[in-house]
């Protein structure tokens, strides 16, 4: 009885510790970006493209890497749901036999794992085998796939929590398995579908690896699917390279915008999943 007390005591210690490290490095970072990002924010900084000399310390902005961004990550998310949902739905056993099943989550969970890199240099290859340059819809594709294991993989999850006895009165009212589905099943996952959008626009919205040579980069505010698109991950790398310290400092504010855009959809997202599980069913 005591080595279990001594035992319990110490793994909740070491948990106390790990909280505390995490909790840690995050409030470190945040200090980090808000203090040297505050001072170079600017309003011109937000509404103004680049200019020339941008990058050597002259006037712009970077909205073009903030559209981009908004761009990319909500055209890749939309596009991830329309796949995701289906997929996570047919790998419920009701609906695939258990094998199919586990080597989908296999494939997945591999994907999971995959660089970044990887993707953009596969995005890359499959481009320029077709002839097509960077662009927009290189960018929200390769996003995409990125975001899809991540999407798949927690919404699947979330589904298979649901009650069993949910789905079993739902058939003997006499409804179909679509019916049950989209009814009982989607509006009782409703909040974890939600966090795992979450997850994967998190990933997506903030990685600079796959989009750097399927989106590419420039100056401007795209104006079509096929034109090339900032986005701000790649902002502060470029801006963070460069030797000016005005530039460099510039680069922490492209880091506060794009903190305060995951915050903003963290909140939004946590307001809907609040309103979503008063239809839950305890």
């Amino acid at each position: 009885m005591r080595a279990r007390r001594i035992e319990e005591t110490l793994f909740k210690g070491l948990m106390i510790i790990s909280l505390g490290l995490v909790l840690t490095a995050l409030a470190g970072i945040i200090c980090i970006v808000v203090i040297k990002g505050a001072s170079a924010l600017s309003l011109s900084m937000i509404l103004e493209t680049p200019k020339g000399g941008y990058y050597l310390g002259k006037e712009g902005g970077i909205a073009n890497a903030i559209v981009g961004s908004l761009y990319l990550a909500f055209g890749a998310s939309l596009l991830s749901i329309m796949i995701s949902l289906p997929v996570a739905f047919a790998m419920q056993r009701e609906y695939t036999g258990h094998f199919a099943a586990n080597c989908t989550r296999l494939v997945l969970d591999i994907l999971w794992g995959m660089p970044s890199i990887v993707y953009g240099a596969f995005g890359f290859v499959i481009m320029m085998y077709f002839g097509l340059r960077s662009s927009l819809l290189g960018g929200i594709i390769v996003l995409t796939l990125l975001m899809l294991p991540i999407m798949i993989r927690a919404m699947e999850e979330v589904i298979r929590m649901v009650p069993l006895e949910l789905k079993e009165i739902s058939y003997s009212l006499g409804t179909t398995k679509i019916e049950t589905t989209v009814s009982v099943v989607l509006r009782q996952a409703m909040p974890g579908v939600i966090t795992a959008v979450l997850l994967a626009f998190g990933r997506g919205i903030g990685d600079a690896a796959s989009i750097l040579f399927t989106a590419g980069y420039t100056d401007y505010i795209p104006r079509s699917l096929l034109d090339p698109v900032a986005s701000l991950p790649l902002a502060i790398f470029f801006q963070s390279a460069t030797p000016i310290p005005e530039v460099q400092d510039r680069a922490y504010a492209a880091a506060l915008i794009l903190l305060f855009i995951v915050l903003l959809v963290n909140i939004v997202s946590r307001i809907l999943g609040w309103r979503s599980s008063r239809y839950i069913v305890r």
